[in-house]
């Protein structure tokens, strides 16, 4: 017991210092994440809001796949992405393997089907309720597309800091496609995988702490948007 509550101390001084190690690795962890989430918003949110307003054929084949596709294991993800980005896969000559930008490309693929699925239902929603009059007021496509993206902007935001939560927490398709290096790819997810089995737990607690602080700003600030939208 006095072993775990030193390896608390401990966890503690390291974030209280700014340990460099735990800065790099939260500094890294945030770039990665951020931007997988700013590139699933500006993927996900039009394409489920177009799937929602227009009538196409396989629709509905792509309502499947996108409500399918949110609870695609993060490790074939992983598997996928490593195999296009592979020495021998397609993409293979943009030496992208074990990279920062190969776990981006990983979490957005994670993440874009929860984004796009979420903000299909929240449109079709809405639809339903301002069709009519939408129509009425003799508004195209697009205006009706924008009005209702405008209109459901709360609860998209909601979506994305959901999103957000979903990356920060993404531990199996990173360590796949990024390989977990030191200082190049080590994540704060990765990195308390490691640390635990090497019995450094002061490191992963710290990051621990930090991981689950993060995931608590985020809720809280999800709880933030829904009341200023009932506000």
């Amino acid at each position: 017991m006095h072993e775990f509550g030193l390896a608390f101390v401990t966890a503690f001084h390291l974030i209280a210092d700014f340990d460099p190690g735990l800065v790099g690795i939260v500094g890294l962890s945030l770039r990665v994440s951020l931007t997988a989430v700013l590139l699933s918003a500006l993927i996900g949110l039009p394409l489920g809001a177009a799937v929602a307003a227009f009538r196409f054929p396989g629709r509905r084949a792509v309502t499947l796949f996108l409500n399918t596709a949110m609870g695609l294991p993060p490790v074939v993800v992983g598997l996928i992405v490593y195999l296009i980005l592979s020495r021998s896969g397609p993409l293979g000559v943009l030496g992208l393997l074990f990279t920062p930008t190969a776990m981006i490309v990983a979490q957005t693929v994670l993440i874009v089907p929860i984004v796009a699925a979420l903000t299909r239902q929240i449109v079709e929603d809405l639809l339903m309720e301002y069709g009519d009059l939408l129509r009425v007021m003799g508004a195209g496509p697009l205006t009706t597309l924008l009005t209702l993206l405008s209109e459901a902007r709360w609860s998209l935001l909601t979506i994305v800091l959901a999103g957000f939560g979903r990356a920060s927490a993404e531990v199996g398709a990173v360590m796949i496609v990024g390989g977990n290096i030191d200082r190049v790819t080590r994540v704060m997810t990765t990195s308390i995988a490691l640390e635990t089995s090497k019995g450094d737990l002061p490191l992963a607690l710290g990051l621990g702490v930090i991981l689950m602080t993060l995931s608590l700003s985020v809720n809280l600030a999800a709880a933030m948007v829904r009341e200023t939208r009932r506000a």
